[in-house]
């Protein structure tokens, strides 16, 4: 069977260190491992997992279609590698899936039996979970900095970055001035198609190429930037700028004034609502592929809420499909009994994981003292005379460089800290409380619960009810042990026995 390997590195610096290497080694030394040629190997070098708009994996992918009759497994590193979102792994490892092709880690254990699916679903998620928590202390840095007056992206036209230990702006020594004559122009009474067209005059064009257009033209002459304030609504950010303004605050609120005469602002439609958290995550049962939208409709003085098909018209009452939701997640909860069983199973496969990355770190600090040894006779042949220095220089290199890729793999043969009783004490709290804890979050966290539950959504039948959308999840493998009857015996050591 022929692998695909797959890498992936987040940012510029980390394709100049020694990250990409290890991974792409780790996981052809796996298909060596497992008796599997390597037809392709596709590097991705410094884009986000947090979203398949990637170019090297795009070409996997086509890869993967053009060759499914040879290609049999796509190899990743890691599953953060793959995938930093629960859907977008699921949607990706289906569409794979769809090609008769299966996805492996090369360091974590995962495969096709409920344990291995289950695994894979812990892994994903706690995936996402780290984006997510860096991506919140990326915004909490973001937010400090903004209170403090500092902008933290990339300056509008006519300013440029400031340096390290002064304003997060200065002025663009030619952009600045074109700016200010344009808001002045526009306070003045000018046109915006005269200010307009007197920046094409002056040979002025946008920072991405091409002269300004009108709508470019209004985003500039609203921009409390220009005025010296930073100002985030969405975070209730409203501070004084560390860098100086480029028009005076008289000015900029004449033109504020003329652009409320000429310009009907559009409010942005929000996708998230906070009191339809199904929306979107629910199918419809006749069109399958159309989610459900959702709102608000009032009869006198009453609001009714109701999610709706665009497509067909289905209609259900907000009420309706939410208690059916509940319905549904108390239906799948998983006996506690069985939740204890599968947590012995995913004990005893963690240990034999952390038994293994032991083993392979004593042959592998082995390893690293025998290349020590041969540096030490080395020197010692150099001191006695038997060995010239350009000989020594050359061996010595060899030897350093044996060292440094032994201790990599060393580095790599650790087990990745895990509190583990603490994962499946938190999924089995989730999953036999999956009804009641999605009742009481709020729509943010619901939604967050839904992607963990089911990645690709579940579907409203007609007739009222919810049933899954056919793809996996927890509560399915988790069933899928469950009913193996025969298999639901403890053994031996995981509770008392009684005697024959």
């Amino acid at each position: 069977m022929k692998a695909v390997v797959y890498c992936r590195v987040s940012t510029k610096e980390q394709v100049e260190n020694l990250s990409l290497p290890t991974q792409r080694r780790e996981c052809e030394s796996f298909c060596r491992h497992e008796g599997w040629e390597v037809a392709a190997v596709f590097v991705e070098e410094g884009e986000s997992a947090k979203t398949t708009d990637r170019t090297e994996l795009r070409r996997m992918l086509a890869f993967c279609r053009e060759h499914r009759k040879e290609v049999g497994v796509v190899v990743v590193y890691n599953l953060s590698r793959f995938s930093r979102n629960t859907g977008d792994h699921h949607a990706l490892r289906a569409m794979l899936a769809g090609m008769g092709i299966i996805l492996k880690s090369a360091t974590e254990p995962i495969n096709d039996s409920p344990t291995g699916r289950f695994m894979e679903t812990i892994f994903s998620a706690v995936a996402q979970l780290d984006n997510d928590v860096k991506a919140e202390r990326t915004r909490a840095g973001m937010k400090a900095a903004l209170e403090l007056g500092r902008w933290v992206w990339q300056p509008p036209y006519g300013y440029e970055r400031g340096g390290r230990g002064g304003p997060s702006m200065v002025l663009h020594p030619e952009h600045a001035a074109a700016v200010r004559a344009a808001f002045e122009g526009f306070a003045g009474g000018m046109s915006k198609v005269d200010v307009l067209a007197r920046l094409r005059a002056r040979g002025f064009s946008a920072r991405r190429g091409g002269v300004h257009t009108l709508k470019s033209l209004d985003r500039m002459l609203s921009n409390p930037l220009y005025a010296g304030r930073v100002e985030i609504p969405r975070w209730g950010i409203v501070r004084a700028g560390d860098f100086e303004p480029l028009v005076s605050a008289a000015t900029f609120d004449r033109v504020q004034v003329r652009m409320q005469g000429q310009t009907c602002r559009k409010v942005p439609h929000a996708k998230d609502h906070p009191d339809f958290p199904l929306r979107r995550f629910v199918r419809c049962g006749r069109c399958e592929e159309q989610g459900l939208t959702a709102g608000w409709t009032r009869a006198r003085s009453t609001r009714y809420g109701y999610y709706q098909c665009p497509r067909c018209g289905l209609r259900v009452t907000k009420a309706a499909l939410e208690a059916a939701f509940v319905a549904f997640l108390e239906r799948l909860q998983p006996r506690r009994e069985y939740m204890r069983l599968f947590a012995a199973i995913v004990l005893d496969v963690w240990r034999k994981r952390e038994s293994v990355a032991r083993s392979d770190r004593a042959r592998l600090e082995q390893r690293v003292a025998a290349h020590r040894a041969k540096l030490d006779r080395l020197a010692d042949l150099l001191a006695d005379g038997m060995l010239d220095a350009a000989d020594y220089q050359r061996q010595r290199d060899r030897i350093r460089e044996q060292i440094a890729a032994a201790e990599m793999d060393l580095e790599r043969a650790t087990v990745a800290h895990l509190d583990l009783d603490a994962v499946l004490a938190f999924a089995e709290h989730a999953l036999t409380n999956a009804a009641r804890l999605w009742q009481h979050a709020s729509a943010e966290h619901q939604r967050r619960l839904q992607a963990v539950f089911f990645p690709s959504g579940v579907v409203w039948d007609a007739n009222g009810g919810i049933r899954n959308s056919g793809t996996s999840s927890a509560f399915d493998e988790l069933r899928e042990i469950s009913g193996r009857k025969g298999h639901l015996a403890s053994p031996t050591g995981f509770e008392p026995v009684s005697p024959p």
